[in-house]
């Protein structure tokens, strides 16, 4: 098939930091090239991939005021090539869905972000515009209107997610600091426990206050260590290490990619029950997934009864490359047999 997928015009793909959707993106772009696929990649012109790379940035972008504008230069450029192409794969923000129909190409849209108010309108209004993958069942039962594929989760690239049995004696979150990932809810939870708590994530301005406040007075640097923004390398080291991966978030996430990184490394999850968690972690396999603050601190005394080896290969057999590749092709196919 000749495929042509667009990323965002913000981040690099693969990105050298923060960057989820980049990091599919490029997973997908890559597998999908290995399988002998004509694979266009259209991203930043810093990007690298094994797909043939087309850019209108050199580089990300990072005026947030722009981000509209920037957007859709991104999809303008990238749409002029549609007619090359049995397919448009389309990872960017609103204006690839707005703007389907100036291509007679069939698309496809990947829902990265989760449904709001606003979002429930947009998507609403473009409900047959084109065709959409939610990454999990969770996120498309949110708007069951959209013309959805079978749903595709995201995978992780597990094989640089080095796996240990050897764990060491402390707790880890690694996200953004901020009241939804529940920052300090982890904390109250390895203060229950008695346990040292690794914690790593950046900080955006707007949650300035809040780490302030909520999260640093609790930083003793002994059982409540912060590290802040760390690289890749340090961060799966630390993964890999850990005894347990704590996740008590707040907000109803579509997919939560951490989580089966840290898997991944032979480390179970603990998480509280919101949005996709239930699906990204199997209860009592590879974790457990908790209602409240004390299930997740009984829960985190149980993890010595989940086998280390039993997370590695359940992130393999759901959250792998080939696993998302399989899935897409395979909705590809549909697409493009209905038309």
């Amino acid at each position: 098939m000749r495929i042509l997928l667009v990323s965002p015009p913000w981040i690099r793909v693969p990105p050298l930091g923060y960057g989820g959707i980049e990091w599919v993106v490029s997973l997908l772009a890559d597998e999908l090239a290995s399988r002998g696929h004509d694979v266009t990649l259209f991203a930043t012109g810093d990007s690298t991939t094994k797909a043939n790379l087309k850019y209108l940035f050199k580089e990300g972008q990072t005026s947030k005021l722009g981000m509209v504008i920037y957007d859709s230069m991104q999809v303008s450029e990238s749409f002029k090539i549609a007619h090359k192409y049995d397919i448009v794969h389309d990872h960017s923000g609103y204006q690839g869905v707005a703007f389907s129909h100036t291509i007679k190409t069939p698309m496809l849209h990947t829902l990265h972000g989760p449904f709001t108010v606003d979002t429930i309108a947009f998507y609403s209004h473009f409900k047959d515009a084109c065709y959409f993958n939610a990454i999990s069942k969770y996120q498309k039962n949110c708007l069951q209107v959209l013309n959805y594929v079978d749903t595709v989760y995201n995978a992780i690239d597990v094989y640089n997610y080095e796996y240990s049995e050897d764990k060491e004696n402390y707790l880890v979150l690694i996200s953004r600091v901020n009241p939804n990932k529940g920052t300090h809810l982890a904390i109250k939870v390895a203060r229950e426990l008695g346990e040292k708590l690794v914690l790593v994530g950046k900080i955006d301005p707007p949650d300035m206050e809040y780490f302030k406040t909520q999260v640093e007075p609790e930083v003793d640097g002994k059982q409540i260590i912060f590290k802040g923004e760390l690289g890749e390398i340090e961060k799966r080291r630390l993964l890999k290490k850990a005894k347990c991966f704590i996740f008590p978030i707040q907000w109803p996430e579509p997919f939560g990619l951490v989580m089966a990184e840290a898997m991944a490394c032979g480390t179970p999850v603990v998480a509280l029950r919101n949005g996709s968690s239930p699906e990204v972690v199997e209860h009592g396999k590879v974790g457990y997934v908790v209602d409240t603050l004390n299930e997740m601190v009984e829960a985190v005394k149980m993890v010595s009864d989940i086998d280390p080896r039993a997370c590695r290969d359940y992130v393999l057999a759901n959250f792998s490359p080939e696993k998302m590749a399989d899935g897409y092709e395979k909705n590809y196919r549909k697409i493009l047999e209905q038309r």
